[in-house]
């Protein structure tokens, strides 16, 4: 699992959360809102219901008193009574007005104080007692609607309250589950934190710690998320790499202080041999050992030289002076050189009829094609072929060197490049540091290049150089105006 796609989800159901009781609070909010607006239409309809109840009474007793004519009674003119109660009722007729039932209810209490009122007109000019057996029931029906309306009311509210008293009950539940939801969601997203993300990043911190305080066997636990997982190994192949490095230069190292000792001893025999005082240091024999020890200090020299390339490369200061040349005379120039020393191979030149020209530092392709071909006479047998062919490709020179040799596995040519690898039948055969296609390979790509390989097992190899004609990188920095000076035992491998 992902980090990103875990955090993802996590903040999801988060918000869906948050969402959830957002949503919940607007519904029961808009609810509660509407609960107490119906609570206030039923207040008032009650209120208005009750004056029109005091005004039929106010209005039956003022009538009645007018009738009887009492003289300290405080009488207020029955019209302005009626156009009051029909202004209640209007007031009234609002709030009802919204739903059938409403409206029925209305009209019925209309239709009753209507039919007091008219048959309270009637009976005005006969006597008292005619009047209150006709006014009465009519009054009493109309007092009924009035006192039905307010109990429709009441229930309506209590109804109401009951149902927000449980909304309510279910709004705290709600909002307690909610919140303890988050809760629980976020103390696991702090115990997944801590035991997911954190511990394992504390893992690799301590790892890397205890690495660089020199416990290179240290490696941190691959757990985790998949980015954490990733890091962990990242730094487990970073630290393999280096442990493998350092082995290999420690290797190395003793390499070349076993290649050392062998010249050095080899100087140190022939000078103490070639002393004038010994009777038998012959001229013959001082000029023997004379070319012995130029050959040791040569061999030293060539492995000086490959410390010092491989030195500028990895610090990135490999030195190059582009010139225009002829890739069939850089060749030529090499196989002659072997030809010269009479090598016991048949070294052979094969040159396109046309001039190959390209630009490049003459010097270092001629290192490159003399490591090429002191490989393939060094692990090739006496008598075989050797053969170095220089053709043009498209907007590439290729040269080609080809031998009948030991030949070179397919595993060990993953590696056949990498600094101080050497293959095992090369190991055998002849002695080196291991450095010489590495560094021919870089020279070859700071050109814009690239070397090739093809090689099998007792059947023998072909390296192969392309160059472009026109350079594709810049050179790397000014080439110093001196070169070495090569020689057939210059070669590297």
């Amino acid at each position: 699992m992902r980090l990103k796609a875990v955090l993802t989800a996590i903040l999801a159901v988060l918000g869906v959360l948050v969402l959830a009781a957002v949503g919940s609070l607007v519904l029961l909010t808009s609810y509660l809102h509407r609960v107490t607006s119906h609570l206030g239409t039923s207040i008032d309809e009650v209120r208005l219901a009750e004056e029109l109840e005091v005004e039929l009474l106010t209005h039956y007793r003022q009538a009645d008193a007018q009738l009887q004519l009492l003289p300290d009674s405080q009488l207020v003119p029955l019209t302005i009574i009626e156009a009051r109660l029909y202004a209640l009722i209007d007031e009234l007729e609002q709030p009802l007005a919204g739903t059938p039932a409403g409206r029925a209810l209305i009209q019925d209490i209309r239709g009753k104080v209507d039919a007091y009122l008219v048959a309270h007109r009637s009976v005005t000019e006969g006597p008292p007692a005619r009047v209150a057996p006709l006014v009465g029931p009519l009054l009493d029906e109309a007092l009924a609607a009035l006192e039905h309306l307010v109990e429709v009311n009441v229930q309506e509210a209590r109804e109401a309250q009951t149902q927000a008293n449980r909304w309510d009950r279910l709004a705290s539940l709600g909002g307690m589950s909610l919140a303890g939801l988050l809760l629980v969601a976020l103390a696991l997203l702090l115990f997944w934190v801590r035991r997911a993300v954190l511990l394992p990043v504390m893992q690799v911190s301590q790892a890397m710690r205890r690495f660089g305080s020199g416990h290179k066997r240290t490696r941190a636990p691959e757990t985790g998320p998949a980015e954490l997982h990733d890091m962990a190994r990242t730094f487990n192949e970073m630290a393999a790499s280096l442990a493998r490095q350092q082995e290999d230069q420690l290797t190395f190292l003793a390499g070349v202080a076993h290649d050392l000792r062998n010249p050095l001893s080899a100087l140190k025999m022939s000078t103490a041999l070639a002393d004038p005082g010994r009777g038998d240091a012959s001229p013959e024999r001082i000029q023997k050992m004379l070319a012995l020890v130029r050959r040791q200090v040569a061999r030293l020299d060539r492995m000086v030289g490959d410390l010092l390339d491989a030195t500028r490369i990895e610090a990135g200061k490999l030195e190059l002076q582009f010139e225009d040349r002829d890739a069939g005379e850089l060749a030529r120039a090499v196989v002659e050189l072997y030809q010269a020393t009479g090598s016991s191979h048949e070294l052979s030149l094969c040159l396109p009829e046309t001039s190959v020209r390209l630009r490049c530092d003459g010097i270092r392709i001629e290192q490159v094609l003399n490591n090429l071909v002191s490989n393939a006479l060094k692990y090739s047998p006496t008598g075989t072929r050797v053969e170095v062919t220089v053709l043009r490709e498209g907007d590439e020179a290729f040269f080609s060197v080809s031998d009948q040799g030991i030949g070179i596995s397919t595993e060990e040519r993953r590696h056949l490049f990498t600094p101080f690898n050497r293959t095992h039948g090369a190991r055998e055969r002849a002695q080196g540091a291991g450095l010489g296609l590495s560094v021919a390979r870089r020279i070859v790509e700071a050109h814009g290049g690239r070397i090739e390989v093809d090689s099998q097992p007792g059947q023998g190899s072909v390296f192969r150089v392309r160059l472009p004609l026109v350079p594709a990188a810049h050179p790397m920095a000014p080439v110093p105006k001196s070169s070495p000076a090569w020689t057939p035992g210059d070669a590297m491998h």
